[in-house]
C-alpha cells in the first residue's frame, strides 16, 4: 500500500501541533505510535478507547510493557493518523472530500468503528461521504481520485464503486442536461482520474446509455490533459520528442493511449477527424500495438471525406517536421475508403469498377494536394509516390490537373531523374484528362518525359481536326475513343519507325554490296573477263529467239503439197 511520505517541515509542523494538544493532558505518554516516518508520544489509554486493533496490540503482546507501536502501513500515513489520535482525544478536525476516504480507511485498520464504541471514526467518515461528498460530481471524483492511494482497502469498503456510480449518473446528466458553462466542465473534472478509473466511469456511462459523442468528449479532454505534448500538436512542426520511445515515461504513455482507444464507443464518426490523426501519430511515435493503430486507421478510414491536407500531413511528419514517417497508414487509410465506398456502390446496385461518388471525388482531389505538399521531400520515392496516387479510382478524377501539378512539383523537386524514372512518375496521370490550361503547360514543360507532351500536343489536334468549340468539356466516350485513336497511331508509328529503320539497314547493304562488285571488276579487267549477268541474260535469251536462224513464214504454203518443213541440217560454210 502507497504511503505519502512528508517534507521535513511538515513534519515538524504536525509533530509541533501534536504536542500542543497531546501535553496539555498533563499526564505524561506512555507510548511512542510510529507512522511513517514520523513517532506520535500519546496516551495508551486515549488510544484504545476508540481504537480495537490498539487494544488487541496492548493485550495479545508478550512484552510487559508495551512503549512503542508500528503503524507504518496505515492507509493515508502520518498526515492520517494525525487525525484519527485526534479524534481518539476528541480534538476537532476537519473532514473533507480530499481526506474522508483515507479516514474511512484508517478507521477501518484501526478497528474504529461504531460495533467497539458509539459514535466512532468509520460512523463518522460514513456520514460525510452519503451526506456530503458524494451528492456532487466534483464531490465523487474528487473522493475517487484519493482512493487511487488506498488500494485495495477503499475497493473492499466499496467507496470505489459508490464513487463511480455517483460520477457516473452525474455526467449522463449534466452532459444531457448542461446547467453550466462551459458545457463540457465536467469532462475537466473526469480528466483528474487514474486511466483505470476513468476507463470504468466510461464503461459505466455506457452502460447507462450515454451518446457517443458525450463519451468522445470525455475522451477527448482526457486525451489532452495527459498526452499534451504529443496531441495538442496538430501541425507537425512542433516540438523535438528527445525523450527516447523506451523510457518509463514514454512506455506509460503507451499504455495509456492504447487504454484510450480501447475505450473508444461502437460509434466509428464520434471523433474528429484532426483528434484521429494525432492519436495516430501518437500511436506510430510511441510503437504502440498493431492493435490499436489498426482501430484508429479504421476510424480515420470511415469519416475520410472530411479530411484536409494538413491532417493527412500530421500523419506523414514527425513532430518536429523534418523527417518523413512510414506511409503505410496513409495507404491503409485511403484503401480502407475506397473499400468502403466500393461495397456502398455494389450495394445500392453501381458499379464498384468506377466508384465515382461526391465523397470519393473530396477526397481524391484532397489526394492530390497531399502528394503536393509532399512531392518537395527527398526521401520520398517514385514507388511511394505512385502508390499513393493510384489508390484513387479513374472516375474519381474527373480533371487531373491536381495530379498533374502534384507530378510537376515532384519533377522539379527531383531533376536528377533519367527519362523512364520520369515517365514512371507521370504513369499514375491521364495525359486526356487534363484542363486546356493544364494541356498548355503541360506541352511546354521541359520537365515532362517526351511521350506526355507528345500526348497532349496530339489530343489538342484532334480537337481542332474534330471542330470541337470547347475543349474543356468532353466526355467519357470522346476521351476512351480518343485514347484508343491515339494508341492506334502510336502503334503504327512505331511500326513506321521499325521499316524505316530497315529500309536504312538494306541500303547500307546494297551500298557496300556495290563497293565491293566494283572493287572486284577493277581487279578481273587485266585478265580473262568472265561472263557478266547481262552477258549470260542475252544468251539465254538468244537461245529464245524464234529468228535466229533466219525466217520460215509457213501461213502460204498449201499442206497438200508435200513440202518438207522439217529443221534444216546445219551446214558449214567455209572459205577456202
Amino acid at each position: 500500500m502507497a504511503t505519502p511520505v512528508m517534507s521535513n517541515s511538515r513534519m515538524s509542523s504536525a509533530m509541533e501541533r501534536t504536542g500542543q494538544w497531546v501535553f496539555s493532558q498533563e499526564i505524561p505518554t506512555d507510548v511512542v505510535v510510529e507512522a511513517g516516518e514520523a513517532n506520535f508520544n500519546l496516551h495508551k489509554f486515549m488510544l484504545v478507547a476508540k481504537s480495537n486493533y490498539i487494544r488487541k496490540l496492548i493485550l495479545e503482546t508478550k512484552e510487559a510493557d508495551l512503549t512503542r507501536i508500528n503503524l507504518s502501513d496505515i492507509p493515508g500515513g502520518p498526515e492520517i493518523f494525525e487525525k484519527a489520535a485526534k479524534f481518539c482525544y476528541g480534538v476537532n478536525f476537519e473532514i473533507t472530500v480530499h481526506n474522508v476516504a483515507a479516514l474511512r480507511c484508517a478507521a477501518e485498520y484501526l478497528q474504529m468503528t461504531d460495533n467497539y464504541c458509539d459514535s466512532n471514526l468509520a460512523g463518522r467518515t460514513e456520514d460525510f461521504l452519503s451526506q456530503v461528498a458524494l451528492h456532487s460530481l466534483s464531490g465523487a471524483v474528487v473522493v475517487l481520485k484519493s482512493c487511487e492511494d488506498l488500494l485495495p482497502m477503499a475497493e473492499e469498503l466499496k467507496i470505489v464503486q459508490r464513487c463511480i456510480d455517483i460520477a457516473s449518473a452525474r455526467a449522463c446528466s449534466v452532459a444531457n442536461f448542461p446547467c453550466r458553462t462551459p458545457p463540457n466542465w465536467w469532462t475537466e473534472e473526469l480528466s483528474i482520474l487514474d486511466v483505470d478509473l476513468f476507463g470504468r466511469i466510461i464503461a459505466a456511462m455506457k452502460q447507462r446509455g450515454a451518446k457517443a459523442l458525450t463519451l468522445a468528449s470525455a475522451l477527448i479532454t482526457y486525451a489532452e490533459r495527459w498526452l499534451r505534448d504529443l496531441v495538442r500538436d496538430h501541425s507537425g512542426n512542433g516540438i523535438k520528442c528527445s525523450e527516447p520511445t523506451d523510457s518509463d515515461l514514454r512506455i506509460q504513455q503507451r499504455e495509456l493511449l492504447e487504454s484510450m482507444v480501447a475505450l473508444f464507443p461502437a460509434e466509428k464518426a464520434a471523433f474528429p477527424m484532426h483528434f484521429l490523426c494525432c492519436l495516430l501519430r501518437c500511436a506510430i511515435f510511441l510503437k504502440a500495438s498493431s492493435a490499436c493503430k489498426n482501430e484508429l486507421e479504421k476510424r480515420i478510414a470511415v469519416i475520410l471525406e472530411h479530411v484536409a491536407v494538413n491532417d493527412l500531413l500530421v500523419l506523414s511528419f514527425t513532430y518536429d517536421g523534418e523527417r518523413l514517417l512510414d506511409l503505410d497508414s496513409v495507404r491503409r487509410i485511403i484503401s480502407g475508403f475506397v473499400e468502403k465506398e466500393k461495397s456502398m456502390a455494389v450495394f445500392n446496385g453501381g458499379n464498384f469498377r468506377e466508384v465515382t461518388s461526391s465523397a470519393m471525388q473530396r477526397v481524391a482531389k484532397t489526394v492530390d494536394a497531399y502528394l503536393g505538399e509532399i512531392a518537395t521531400v527527398d526521401e520520398l520515392t517514385i514507388a511511394k509516390f505512385n502508390g499513393i496516387a493510384i489508390l484513387v479510382p479513374k472516375g474519381a478524377r474527373k480533371v487531373e490537373d491536381d495530379l498533374y501539378r502534384a507530378i510537376d512539383i515532384y519533377l522539379k523537386a527531383h531533376p536528377n531523374l533519367d527519362e523512364i524514372e520520369r515517365e514512371k512518375v507521370c504513369s499514375s496521370m491521364d495525359p486526356l484528362k487534363l484542363s486546356y490550361e493544364a494541356r498548355v503547360h503541360a506541352s511546354q514543360n521541359k520537365r515532362l518525359p517526351v511521350q506526355i507532351v507528345l500526348h497532349a500536343l496530339y489530343y489538342d489536334q484532334l480537337k481542332l481536326r474534330s471542330g470541337a468549340v470547347d475543349d474543356r468539356e468532353r466526355n467519357a466516350a470522346d476521351a476512351v475513343a480518343t485514347r484508343n485513336q491515339l494508341q492506334a497511331d502510336v502503334s503504327l508509328v512505331k511500326e513506321n519507325e521499325a521499316l524505316r529503320s530497315e529500309l536504312k539497314k538494306m541500303k547500307m547493304y546494297i551500298s557496300d554490296l556495290q563497293k565491293n562488285n566494283q572493287g572486284t571488276c577493277s581487279k578481273s579487267a587485266a585478265g580473262n573477263r568472265k561472263p557478266t549477268f547481262f552477258s549470260s541474260m542475252s544468251k539465254t535469251l538468244g537461245k529464245l529467239n524464234p529468228f535466229r536462224h533466219g525466217s520460215k513464214d509457213t501461213s502460204n504454203i498449201d499442206d497438200s503439197l508435200g513440202v518438207d518443213v522439217t529443221k534444216p541440217r546445219r551446214r558449214r560454210f567455209s572459205i577456202s
